[in-house]
């Protein structure tokens, strides 16, 4: 069977190990990136494109994994790249975007002749590099199935409904992260405040109810200090805000996201914007005057 040849617009912390699970699956593949050398690693295993409107033409499936609607907007759509789109041809938008503009994607593609699915992710870059993504879809049944095999090598992946569901799993998703990230920011602080060690306490809170993927992974990064960016802080503010405006679209009021919401805004305030999602953390020390552990070169000296 000859496997589909896949444009991949993209090549970024997310986007760089998805395109090398793919190529490793076998798939002939063109990419492109707005930073060219970023697609360099890639050249001696895909054709790099020079333009989006050249990784589009001739294309069997066309994915995007761009930091925001705006900018899929901009690359895909705004630059009339989309006008190049095959009959037949499939988009798989897997950013994070307004499930709205989800819908209005979709409905360009359909004008052309294609068929979309909006297809965001959950796991972080070390989910995209050991192939353990959860991809949230929203589409047509028949675009679902297609896509199947495309899926598999980054991912489980779930059909939650029609186009946009997947963006709302994907805001219900980052909902969880961003309210947890803060319960364990203010759970360690507060235990290492009293005198406790917050190893042992995450090590303790591991084995009950409170044990999650936030507390083992970002809860380890804290105590490290390790804030370099699997996710970075602004990316989660840009969700925390979609998940609001789609709220007051619904007529919902979400108070523990709106407090989340602006220690996120407060955390890029002061100049950290681009730490990890987990860095939370530092606008709580800053709020309190307290570390939740010292740097070891502080402990040495």
């Amino acid at each position: 069977m000859t496997l589909p040849h896949i444009s991949f617009l993209g090549i970024g912390l997310m986007g760089a190990p998805m395109v090398s699970r793919l190529l490793a699956a076998g798939f002939p593949m063109t990419i492109w990136n707005r930073s060219r050398d970023k697609a360099q690693p890639f050249q001696d295993r895909a054709r790099v494109a020079d333009s989006p409107a050249d990784a589009v033409a001739d294309a069997d499936v066309i994915i995007t994994m761009l930091e925001n609607g705006s900018v899929v907007d901009q690359v895909l759509y705004h630059s009339g790249a989309i006008a190049g789109l095959r009959q037949g041809a499939l988009v798989v938008d897997m950013s994070s975007v307004e499930p709205g503009t989800a819908r209005r994607h979709a409905a360009r593609v359909e004008e052309q002749g294609g068929q979309y699915l909006d297809a965001p992710v959950s796991g972080g870059t070390r989910g995209a590099e050991a192939g353990t993504l959860s991809i949230m879809v929203g589409g047509a049944d028949e675009a679902f199935v297609q896509a199947a095999d495309i899926f598999h090598p980054m991912g489980k992946v779930t059909h939650i409904g029609p186009v946009g569901s997947g963006q709302l799993a994907k805001l219900a998703n980052q909902a969880i992260v961003g309210i947890t990230i803060g319960a364990v920011s203010e759970a360690l602080l507060l235990a290492a405040k009293g005198g406790a060690r917050p190893d042992k306490v995450r090590e303790a809170l591991m084995g009950g109810f409170a044990g999650s993927k936030i507390l083992e992974q970002h809860g380890e990064r804290m105590l490290q200090r390790n804030f370099e960016p699997g996710a970075p802080a602004r990316i989660q503010l840009k969700d925390l805000r979609m998940i609001l405006d789609e709220a007051r679209a619904q007529g919902l009021s979400l108070p523990l996201t709106q407090r989340v919401f602006e220690e996120y805004r407060a955390l890029l305030a002061s100049g950290h914007g681009e730490v990890d999602h987990s860095g939370l953390l530092l606008e709580l020390e800053r709020l309190n005057g307290v570390r939740l552990v010292e740097p070891a070169a502080d402990k040495d000296s």
